[in-house]
């Protein structure tokens, strides 16, 4: 047999390599990071999460603000790739850490690819998020992190908050398994894969936030969650405003997509439309130039009335060169004399800006989960303008009530029908749509925030 003297070496070098392992791990040091002491006043650290890019993800730019405002420390994570919010980087007390992007090989539409790549890309942000809640940043009081994405966010905040004694809050904009089944088909093996992860690392969250009521009633009939249900519906934020015509006007004028068909717009010949979107397999743009043929179509023959469609399509994503393609086939038909079609990647500013010199807005977001609601409607309410939009998804009522602030489709037959009635005879129905829509955009994020996520946080009481 072996004796002590005989294993002690390998004792020692396994006892070293695990203290080794120890004081590498991120530390919470205590409680004074997570309170920054100023005078008498506790400030309460707080970091958001969003694999994904921060500048186009508002939602978590505005907890970021919030918090700041009543004096919070933020520490923001996600991948800079466009233009932040102007008050988030100037904010003293907000800092942004980027994540560094995936390398671009790892990017790809091919499913039969992206079931090779996907592990890869996974394994980086594995790497690049833990580092960076780990060691770039200080241990903080709340984690908050922005679902979907899913993986691997949602087990590398558990690690780190088991770490670091910090308490998690999942901020559910959507499922994820069920964006994943717009990709592959929901009966693939990765979506109920991808969905028992969800369900397995959510389940020990501190608290929830969900978009809609109904959201939150799916995840307390069917999902064994430990903290509790909150819901926070997005809300204007105060950038979003509305313009008299004036304002409209000298914008519509200035706006490069917009200029030209300006003494159109002035003289009521030409109305605009605008919608916003990333591109995605959730909204079938499809169904808007489908609309917008049969459109094109009556106002050429039947109803010479109907003024000019000028439709500005805001965003960036992997569907728009397709859509573009389609577009120039059928405008080169001559199907399009009566509609112009821009595309457009606008600041936040110039973007608020946009929908509040428009006269109609339209959603396309069909909801993979038939619980999440779109943030482009909440933003063109609180410009006061009305909003078309497909409804047929259980949320949808929390937001667009129909008749009063907008109106809802579910075939490009429909919605064709709707630009036609509010664009020709129907007048009084679109002023009124703006009138709830004025009413509706007055409630404020700050309005929502406070009272929610301020009071969870401990910001405020």
């Amino acid at each position: 047999m072996s004796s002590f003297e005989d294993w002690l070496p390998w004792l020692v070098l396994v006892f070293t390599a695990v203290s080794i392992i120890l004081l590498l791990l991120p530390s919470s040091f205590g409680s004074e990071y997570r309170f920054v002491k100023t005078g008498s006043q506790s400030e309460v650290r707080v970091q958001l999460v969003v694999l994904g890019d921060i500048g186009r993800s508002p939602r978590i730019q505005y907890h970021a603000l919030s918090i700041a405002k009543h004096k919070g420390l933020v520490d923001l994570i996600g991948y800079k790739a466009s233009d932040l919010h102007p008050d988030i980087q100037t904010n003293p007390n907000v800092t942004v850490h980027s994540l560094a992007a995936a390398p671009g090989w790892l990017k790809t539409d091919k499913q039969w690819l992206f079931m090779f790549l996907a592990p890869l890309k996974v394994v980086h942000q594995t790497c690049s998020l833990f580092y960076a809640l780990g060691y770039r940043t200080p241990p903080a009081k709340w984690l908050l992190v922005q679902n979907p994405p899913t993986i691997p966010t949602l087990l590398i905040a558990q690690i780190i908050c088991f770490i670091r004694n910090t308490r998690l809050i999942i901020d559910w904009h959507n499922f994820g398994f069920s964006i994943l089944g717009l990709k592959l088909g929901s009966g693939h093996p990765l979506v109920g894969l991808s969905e028992l992860f969800e369900r397995t690392f959510c389940a020990k969250a501190s608290a929830h936030l969900v978009v809609s009521d109904a959201m939150g009633r799916v995840l307390k009939a069917h999902w064994r969650l430990r903290g509790p249900i909150l819901t926070l519906h997005d809300r204007p934020f105060a950038h979003f405003q509305p313009f008299n015509e004036n304002q409209r006007m000298d914008f519509l004028a200035s706006c490069s997509e917009t200029a030209f068909a300006i003494d159109e717009i002035r003289s009521g010949k030409t109305k605009v439309l605008v919608s916003s979107t990333s591109w995605t397999p959730d909204e079938d743009f499809s169904l808007l130039l489908a609309a917008l043929l049969n459109y094109a179509k009556l106002a050429a023959s039947t109803q010479r009335h109907l003024p000019d469609i000028l439709a500005v399509i805001t965003g960036k994503g992997p569907q728009k060169e397709a859509f573009l393609s389609n577009v120039k086939i059928m405008a080169d038909q001559g199907r399009l004399k009566k509609v112009h079609l821009r595309t457009a990647w606008l600041s936040a500013e110039d973007y608020a800006k946009l929908l509040a010199s428009a006269d109609l807005g339209v959603s396309l977001h069909t909801s993979s989960s038939g619980v999440d609601l779109p943030m482009k409607v909440v933003d063109m309410l609180g410009v006061g303008l009305p909003v078309i939009g497909w409804n047929d998804f259980l949320s949808w009522p929390e937001l667009i009530q129909d008749g009063i602030n907008g109106r809802g489709f579910h075939t490009s037959a429909a919605l064709s029908e709707l630009l036609v009635g509010l664009f020709g005879q129907d007048s009084k129905q679109l002023k009124r749509l703006r009138e709830g829509a004025m009413l509706e955009g007055k409630r404020r994020w700050d309005d929502e925030w406070d009272p929610i996520a301020g009071k969870l946080l401990g910001l405020c009481t």
